[in-house]
């Protein structure tokens, strides 16, 4: 296992720093590797890499979460909370509404089945996402709006809507019955849980670090503050609750509190994310199956096409009213279409499940994935200076 792990490290790496001379973004190349070195083509890793895959990526995950979580002020967050609200629901929901619809009529899929399609599209990819908006934030690009922050606290919520719904609909589809409005009424319950586990970790790594014999070094503070985000986002996970918003709400109570030593934190996790971010992305594109995606063909491409337009009009409709001009509002468009994280993690639940089109179902997930990350990550790197103001 570490020597397919020294495999992804090296020539994941190498490859993101040969697509970076290219002026594209460096998880391009990382994506690559992994698909190429994965099960599915070359298969060069250990097997047991590939259990503790999603393991990994959580960690990775969550150390980015934890590096936007530092770098987000209240003042900020509070200036585009409603907008941030909005970018939250509505773009998930108008894309797997579309996809739903298409899927059933174009490829004869159940309701349920259509539900379950359409809200794995419709999640957002953190591991895409938030790595972009930090490099913005750090350039300076949208700060006068807060553009980054309001991208990044919708999309560590859109998972949530999605995935709630998923569930829901994979349970209509196992069991035939399922209470859809009561599961969306658990979305609320589920981020001000993730909101308030997260005050309270961050309250008691606090507590921790001002006991003076048991804490001294920075790196000491740093490590608790990566285990504590550990254990709360695997307790998340397990009861339902927002665990990346409450990932994030760890590093933002830090920042409010203790802003000396989040800024060291930040600094020592941007170090860490070197590592961090070649493992995440060359594990994710291992996980695509590239002979399924091809399966999905010109039907699948449209299907993903047009759930990107029903998702482009939520993000209109969600920043009407905001101070964004059109410039900025067509950023925002672009910066919410990447797919990977989600995809990757229960694109394949229905068919392990038992689903009858859950091979369908896993096609267009990794489809959507090999499309929209691409698209997503050269947009947020390419958009930002054209479309966004930058501050000097």
């Amino acid at each position: 296992m570490l020597g397919s792990l020294a495999l992804l490290l090296a020539v994941g790496l190498l490859a993101g720093k040969a697509v970076s001379m290219l002026c594209l973004p460096g998880l391009l190349g990382m994506l690559m590797v992994g698909i190429l070195v994965g099960p599915y083509a070359l298969d060069l890793l250990n097997p047991d890499l590939l259990h503790i895959s999603q393991e990994l990526r959580s960690l990775a995950l969550i150390i980015i979460l934890l590096r936007a979580g530092l770098g987000l002020k209240r003042k900020n967050l509070a200036q585009v909370g409603s907008a941030a609200l909005r970018l939250s629901c509505i773009p998930c929901i108008l894309e797997g509404i579309t996809v739903m619809t298409l899927s059933h009529y174009l490829l004869g899929l159940t309701f349920a089945e259509a539900g379950m399609l359409g809200f794995i599209i419709s999640a957002v990819s953190p591991a895409v996402v938030v790595p972009g908006m930090i490099n913005l934030k750090e350039q300076g690009y949208g700060e006068d709006k807060q553009i980054s922050t309001l991208i990044l606290a919708g999309a560590s919520v859109d998972d949530v809507f999605a995935i709630t719904l998923f569930t829901s609909f994979l349970a209509l589809g196992l069991q035939g019955q399922t209470n859809l409005w009561l599961e969306l009424g658990r979305i609320p319950l589920s981020i001000g849980a993730g909101i308030l586990g997260g005050f309270l970790v961050a309250m008691v790594l606090l507590k921790l670090y001002g006991y003076k014999p048991l804490v001294t070094r920075n790196t000491e503070k740093l490590l608790l503050l990566i285990a504590f985000a550990v254990f709360y986002f695997d307790i998340g996970e397990h009861i339902g609750i927002a665990s990346l918003l409450g990932v994030m709400t760890i590093g933002l109570v830090i920042l409010e509190k203790r802003k000396k030593s989040a800024v060291q934190f930040a600094v020592k996790l941007a170090k860490v994310w070197i590592f961090a971010q070649v493992i995440l992305f060359t594990l994710v594109g291992a996980q695509v199956n590239i002979h399924v995606a091809i399966e999905a063909g010109l039907i699948g491409t449209l299907i993903i096409a047009m759930g990107l337009i029903g998702r482009s009009l939520g993000v209109w409709i969600a920043t009407l009213g905001t101070n964004l001009n059109t410039k900025e509002k067509l950023f925002c468009i672009i910066a919410y279409m990447p797919k990977a994280t989600v995809q990757a993690a229960i694109g394949a639940l229905p068919l392990a499940a038992g689903i009858e089109a859950g091979s369908t179902i896993l096609a267009l997930a990794v489809l959507s994935i090999l499309i929209t990350a691409p698209l997503g990550a050269v947009g947020i790197k390419v958009g930002a200076p054209l479309l966004l103001h930058k501050d000097l």
